[in-house]
């Protein structure tokens, strides 16, 4: 076994020999893999390696690169290759050493008054107030650093819940399991490429973390997938790559595996290092350059497939050396930050202006300027909600992650916030609404006007079909990609992964199926299989061209050569399918012309498979027309798949066929989704159902789930027809004004495209809705984009879908997207709920100062005091209030408006009554323990004390802005880090109560049990007054505050 180790001179490619490696060796985790050691390149030197690349040819490309064109490397060269060079990630700037993050904390303006006071005090000679401010300061700088650390490290953790993903062959040892060939594809000797050390290696294909690959790996890539490295293309049919991400340019880049013309340079001999490379301009994904053929990591691959060798990674790729040079750009903060930003600078002007009335009263009163201004900078650093914003996207990111833990991955945090607003809900019908799981049911032919019930004849093993039903089962055969399941391969070769435009998303079928691939080619096979009947793919003649199914086109075929002579088979949609046939084939064998009556009898037929809620799928073949396409026009792909050709030339593949029949397929509606959509349309959300099957179909799932299917009426005074079910072609002909008011009643539109979302999505919109929208394809994305909330599909989307989606469905479901939607507005709640708590803190400590100051008291709380409440007020407990759990009634309530404000009346009422009885509360301790008219410690203690317990049985009753604890709506223990956060905050303070040496920096001293029953009982009214705000606006059945059922806050300010 051989280690490659490479060589680099200047510019020159890098050059792998041969040594010697131990035979025994282990792919390293993620978390074990060593840095890259490799120098990394310039954006102009990438350009310049990737040119050279492109100048020569996939073998002299496999021969420099040390690799197999056909079969890649094995797992013990790639293992060395990333050892060498480290996993493919894109390098990250070393973050900021924590003790100078630490020390950043300092230069805060409050920070730097307070410790100014500490260094007067120190000067005058108090030295108690000096030590005291300085370790209250370290103490609050300490939970500040904290606070933005967990921040950071929640966001960072963002960036790893969607991995990516590549396809890749590599080499095995002779006798192993290996990969299966796909259809029709040629052998490795075929190519003329095969080493004598190939011969005796076989190759297979899987599905590895993109991180792992390294130069020289063999990439498969398909439409829809994201090129996950610098790779040199070898093989490519029909292929165009988006580039946008690197260019600019909208434009698609085709792409060929053709050498580009060299221009007067050498090629280089083999194993030559000391060629050095000039560095020709090369803009990456030109569109003009009609010779391009390299694929760019980043870059997204449009339309066809192809495969390629690697050549760069992670910091050497040309995006990442891009990456590289912007790494330190700062990403734009979020609405609702920038909200709170705002709420914070509001805020802030108002406590200096509060502040500034309390030194002034204490200037005039004659107290000491120091004392004053000490209290003062105190005030203002309790007062002002700094850690505001870090709270917000603390309990932004931690919703993100319960979100993950219910299979579904934000993408982007910000868009959190409109989880809650959202009204519509457009999705997808198969996959998502059903299990995407298909199992052919029925089977119409001419000559069976009754169609043939597969699931209720349970003797088809052994049975002989009829002529028309055996052409159905020959076609599905040949027009198919499915391929056999690993451990039910044949002659123990293992099924490799289909590579075609119409690659598998998924295995879409259940345990019992011995093949992997999309849902319909699989349902085909397993009707074979239940026939006794053989795959006869493999016998067959090559494939010369193959038309992927795609939305818009609504069918698939192949054509498959046989000597001279071309075949066609056809698979799709009733209607598409017909317009292909001349002829038809009955149960006995015999064709006929297709006339119009027998056109309508199969159209019929199909519908009324469709009204069963079956998807229909029609069956057609014959000779391919000699005349449309000459011989020497036919251009196969070395693998054996489609060629690139015109439009107008595959569509005259496929004419003057002969109609085989119909096959209806269930594909059950998901468990829990009936559910889910009623539980939506309970919160006003409207669950609209695009899909591309047929309007029966559609309309049949659609009363199977439960929607709001709307009754057929016409409106003459308004001109408005009410219509249960749009289709696409009626779309095409309403404008947007129409089409919005359609959407008042109708929830479902079948034989749609991409291009009709988008035009749902507008109107909509106009509308003042706010809309999530599913999808999982190639053209779904500007669908994904437009939408408020675009929504892939994570098991069947494709990479371009997932990059335009801002949340990814794990599990493709769309009982997923109800949690989603609960969850964002639970988030909302602990939003407000904790803004609730920090407000009237604020508020009941400034109004205490000042009053307790107009009066001619002395301070009822010290420097240290205030600042141990900004501890709790910014800590733990109100940080613990964003991770309450989803209220089960939150589906209750409407979505929330797009322009509510965080900040409402209604919000507004409740922080000044809580603040008031905190106030008040803690104004009756202090003049009552201030009776003789001298402060001492024991006063000020009580005080301070009673102001922290208050504190802690606000926070108690803000875990909820209407479920009441003593009702038992909310568990009194639920929320196990509230317990924790203030079961630690009233041990602190216990601890500065009795520990000697925090007696001395607060200025405290023990009080007796007795007082602190009494404080207890005192301090938990401001729970029992909101409990009775509760009582008296929910406990009696009455809607919530704005007239929301069920409690929120609405009314904005």
């Amino acid at each position: 076994m051989d280690r490659f180790t490479r060589t680099n001179g200047g510019d020159a490619l890098p050059i792998y020999h041969n040594s010697s490696v131990p035979a025994q060796l282990t792919i390293p985790q993620a978390a074990d893999r060593p840095p890259s050691t490799s120098p990394r390149t310039t954006s102009a030197q990438s350009r310049s390696i990737a040119n050279e690349y492109s100048y020569q040819s996939p073998a002299e490309v496999a021969s420099r690169l040390n690799t197999s064109l056909t079969q890649g490397l094995t797992a013990a060269e790639a293992l060395s290759r990333l050892r060498d060079y480290g996993p493919n990630e894109i390098p990250h700037a070393e973050p900021e050493p924590l003790w100078l993050r630490f020390l950043g904390q300092f230069k805060e303006p409050l920070i730097v008054l307070l410790l100014c006071s500490a260094g007067l005090s120190l000067l005058v000679g108090n030295m108690d107030d000096a030590v005291s401010i300085t370790v209250a300061v370290t103490i609050v700088i300490s939970v500040g650093f904290l606070q933005e650390y967990r921040s950071e490290k929640s966001i960072e953790a963002l960036n790893h819940l969607v991995p990516n993903h590549a396809h890749l062959v590599r080499k095995q040892i002779s006798g192993t399991i290996s990969g299966a060939r796909t259809p029709n594809e040629p052998t490795a000797g075929a190519s003329g490429i095969a080493t004598p050390e190939e011969e005796v290696l076989e190759a297979t294909s899987s599905k590895v973390m993109a991180a792992q690959l390294v130069p020289g790996d063999l990439v498969l890539f398909t439409t829809g997938d994201r090129i996950p490295a610098d790779i040199r293309v070898t093989k490519a049919a029909d292929l165009t790559i988006d580039a946008s991400n690197l260019t600019g340019e909208n434009a698609p880049v085709r792409i060929t595996a053709d050498a580009r013309p060299r221009q007067g340079f050498a090629s280089p001999a083999p194993g030559d290092t000391s060629l050095q490379l000039p560095r020709p301009t090369f803009a990456a994904g030109n569109a003009d350059d009609k010779g391009q053929n390299i694929a760019y990591m980043g870059t997204l691959v449009k339309s066809g497939h192809g495969q390629g060798i690697v050549f760069a990674t992670g910091g050497d790729t040309h995006f990442g050396t891009i990456a590289t040079s912007v790494s330190g750009t700062e990403s734009p903060r979020s609405p609702l930050q920038l909200s709170m930003d705002d709420l914070g600078a509001q805020l802030t002007r108002m406590s200096f202006g509060i502040i500034g009335l309390i030194s002034l009263f204490g200037w005039l009163q004659g107290k000491k300027i120091l004392e004053i201004f000490t209290i003062s900078v105190s005030l203002a650093v309790a007062a002002i909600p700094e850690g505001l914003p870090i709270i917000v996207t603390v309990t932004l990111a931690l919703g993100v992650h319960r979100m993950a833990k219910h299979n579904a991955i934000v993408r982007r945090m910000p868009k959190v916030e409109t989880l809650g607003s959202v009204n519509v809900v457009c999705t997808d019908k198969t996959g998502t609404l059903t299990t995407n799981h298909m199992t052919t049911t029925k089977i119409w032919t001419f000559g069976n006007e009754d169609a043939f019930n597969v699931d209720s004849d349970e003797e088809l093993t052994g049975k002989k079909p009829d002529a028309a039903t055996h052409r159905i089962l020959r076609i599905g055969n040949i027009a198919n990609n499915a391929r056999p399941a690993r451990h039910h391969s044949e002659n123990g070769a293992a099924a490799r992964a289909v590579f075609s435009s119409t690659q598998q998303r998924g295995q879409g079928s259940s345990s019992y199926t011995r093949w992997v691939g999309q849902p319909t080619d699989v349902a085909m096979l397993d009707l074979l299989d239940r026939f006794s009947l053989h795959d006869v793919r493999d016998s067959l003649g090559p494939r010369v061209a193959e038309t992927p199914f795609s939305s818009e086109r609504k069918w698939m075929g192949v054509v498959i050569a046989d000597g001279d002579k071309e075949h066609a088979y056809m698979k799709g949609a009733i209607d598409r399918v017909l317009d292909t046939c001349d002829t038809y084939v009955t149960d006995d064998g015999r064709e006929f012309v297709m006339d119009a009556g027998r056109r309508e009898e199969a159209i019929q037929a199909a519908e009324k498979m469709a009204r069963q809620g079956l998807r229909v799928l029609a069956f057609a073949n014959g000779p391919v027309n000699r005349s449309a396409r000459s011989k020497a026009a036919r251009s196969a792909t070395p693998n054996g798949r489609e060629s690139p050709h015109s439009v107008g030339a595959v569509e005259e593949q496929y004419r003057g066929l002969t109609f085989a029949g119909l096959v209806g397929m269930s594909d059950p509606p998901r468990p829990g989704v009936g559910r889910s959509i009623r539980k939506l349309m309970r919160g006003s959300v409207k669950v609209i159902m695009i899909t591309g099957d047929g309007e029966s179909t559609a309309l049949a799932i659609g009363k199977q789930l439960g929607m709001a299917v709307a009754i057929p009426t016409e409106h003459s005074s308004r001109q408005i027809t009410v219509r249960p079910v749009l289709r696409g072609d009626e779309l095409d002909e309403m404008s947007d004004q129409d089409l919005a008011r359609a959407l008042d009643h109708t929830t479902i539109f079948a034989r749609t495209t991409p291009e009709h979302k988008m035009k749902i999505i507008r109107a909509l919109q106009s509308r003042g809705d706010i809309v999530a929208m599913t999808g999982d394809g190639v053209n779904d994305a500007p669908a994904l984009k437009k939408a408020d909330i675009g929504i892939a599909m994570g098991m069947h989307g494709t990479d371009v879908a997932k990059e335009a989606a801002d949340m990814i469905l794990t599990d493709d479901d769309f009982s997923t997207i109800l949690h989603a939607i609960e969850e964002g507005k639970a988030i909302f709640n602990n939003i407000q709920n904790f803004l609730t708590f920090q407000l009237s803190t604020s508020a009941a400590g400034l109004s205490l100062v000042l009053i307790c100051t107009a009066l001619g008291f002395k301070s009822p709380l010290n420097a240290m005091q205030i600042l141990w409440i900004n501890i709790i007020m910014d800590g733990p407990p109100a940080q613990s209030l964003g991770v309450e759990a989803v209220d089960k009634d939150v589906m209750n309530r409407p979505p929330r408006r797009r322009n509510d404000a965080v900040l409402t009346r209604p919000l507004v009422s409740r922080v000044l009554t809580q603040a008031f009885v905190i106030m008040v509360g803690t104004m009756l301790v202090y003049t009552h323990e201030m009776q003789d008219g001298i402060v001492t410690r024991r006063d000020t203690t009580m005080t301070f004390t009673t102001f922290v317990m208050f504190d802690m049985f606000n926070a108690l009753a803000c875990r909820s802005e209407s479920k009441s604890i003593l009702r038992g709506e909310i568990g009194l223990f639920s929320n196990t880090l509230f317990n924790w956060a203030v079961s630690l905050s009233l041990m602190g303070q216990l601890l500065v109560i009795y520990f000697p040496w925090l007696q001395e920096v607060f200025q405290t001293e023990g009080l007796g049990w007795r007082d602190l029953a009494k404080l207890m009982v005192l301090c938990s009214s401001v729970f029992w007054v909101d409990e009775a705000r509760k009582w008296l606006k929910y406990g009696k059945g009455k809607v919530g505050l704005g007239g929301r059922t069920g409690g929120g806050y609405s009314q904005a300010v």
